[in-house]
C-alpha cells in the first residue's frame, strides 16, 4: 500500500527519517556547543534549554522551518529552479564555515541514504555544494507523503535530540537530566513550527551571534569531540 493512502505508514516513514540511527553523520557535529561548554557559557542543564530555546526561537524557527515549507513545495510542484533558490538561501544563512560543512555533509550523506532508498530525485545532490539537510529531508517528506506541520515538528525534535545528545557529554549532564531537558523543549518545538510555518518570505531571515561566534571558535579549539 502506498504512503498517499496509507497515513499510518507515512508516519512510520518520519520515525526512520529522524532515528537517531539514520547513517548520516549527524551526530558528530555540536554547532558551537562544544566551545560554548568550554568557554563557561554553559555550566549546567538550565543554561543549556536557554541555549536551545533562543535558537529554536530565533534561527530555526525564522530561518529552516520556513525554508523546509518551502523547499517542500518545491519537490512537490516538481520546480527545480525553486529548489535550488532555497538551498542556496539556506546556505547564505549558515553564518560560519562549520555550519555550512555541517549542513553539506549531512545533506550530501542523506542524498546518498535516499538514493539507495530509491528516490533517484536526490542522486543529483550526493555532490552538489548547496546540498544540505532541510532539502533532502524535504524531498523524503513530500515523496513520502508526510503531513508538513508533522515534518517540521519533527525536523526540530531531532535537532533538539542532536544538541541534548552532545550536552549530556560535554556539560556533563545524566540521562535523566537529559530527558527532562528534552521534556522541557516538546513545548518550545511546537511553538517554533508554528512560528516558522507561518511566515511570509519577508519575514524569513535571522541571526545569533553568540552561535556564530561560538562556532567560529570551536573551528580552532584545541581539544574536540564534535568535527568542525
Amino acid at each position: 500500500m502506498s504512503t498517499e493512502t496509507n497515513p499510518n505508514l507515512a508516519q512510520r516513514r518520519l520515525w526512520q527519517l529522524i532515528s537517531p540511527t539514520l547513517p548520516i553523520g549527524a551526530y558528530s557535529y555540536s554547532a558551537g556547543l562544544e566551545y560554548a561548554v568550554e568557554a563557561g557559557w554553559l555550566r549546567d542543564a538550565d543554561a543549556v534549554a536557554d541555549w536551545l530555546r533562543g535558537q529554536l526561537h530565533h534561527a530555526l524557527a525564522r530561518v529552516d522551518i520556513p525554508a523546509l515549507a518551502r523547499l517542500h513545495a518545491a519537490w512537490q510542484n516538481e520546480d527545480a529552479v525553486a529548489v535550488h533558490y532555497w538551498s542556496q538561501w539556506l546556505r547564505a544563512c549558515r553564518e560560519t564555515r562549520e555550519l555550512r560543512e555541517e549542513d553539506r555533509h549531512v545533506g550530501q550523506a542523506l542524498a546518498r541514504l535516499l538514493r539507495d532508498l530509491d528516490l533517484p530525485e536526490a542522486a543529483p545532490w550526493v555532490d552538489d555544494p548547496i546540498a544540505g539537510w532541510p532539502t533532502l529531508y524535504a524531498l523524503a517528506v513530500a515523496r513520502w507523503a508526510i503531513p508538513l506541520q508533522t515534518a517540521a515538528e519533527a525536523y526540530l525534535w531531532a535537532w533538539c535530540e542532536n544538541q541534548v545528545s552532545a550536552a549530556i557529554k560535554l556539560v556533563p549532564l545524566g540521562q535523566t537530566a537529559g530527558q527532562r531537558l528534552l521534556l522541557e523543549l516538546a513545548g518550545p518545538v511546537g511553538e517554533a513550527a508554528a512560528l516558522g510555518l507561518s511566515l511570509d518570505d519577508d519575514d524569513m531571515g535571522a541571526g545569533l551571534p553568540g552561535v556564530a561566534l561560538a562556532s567560529s571558535l570551536h573551528e580552532t579549539q584545541y581539544s574536540r569531540l564534535f568535527r568542525s
